[in-house]
């Protein structure tokens, strides 16, 4: 299974851009742009950053996709 994000959504209804995030959780803007790409996820820490920051629940955020005959 993989783990995928809905964190450039909520991130762009909030009118956050990725530079801001970035600086804000001190992380790189390429950082940002991984992660909402799924090319790279976060480590547990940095999840959790993102929950709060967001303020949202864990599974509006990230989420399991079912490989495809589940």
């Amino acid at each position: 299974m993989k783990v995928v994000n809905h964190i450039k959504e909520i991130r762009q209804k909030k009118g956050i851009t990725q530079v801001k995030m970035a600086e804000d959780l001190q992380i790189t803007r390429q950082t940002v742009n991984a992660i909402e790409k799924n090319k790279y996820n976060p480590s547990l820490e940095l999840a959790l950053k993102l929950i709060q920051y967001f303020d949202v629940p864990i599974e509006e955020l990230f989420y399991l996709e079912k490989p495809e005959g589940e």
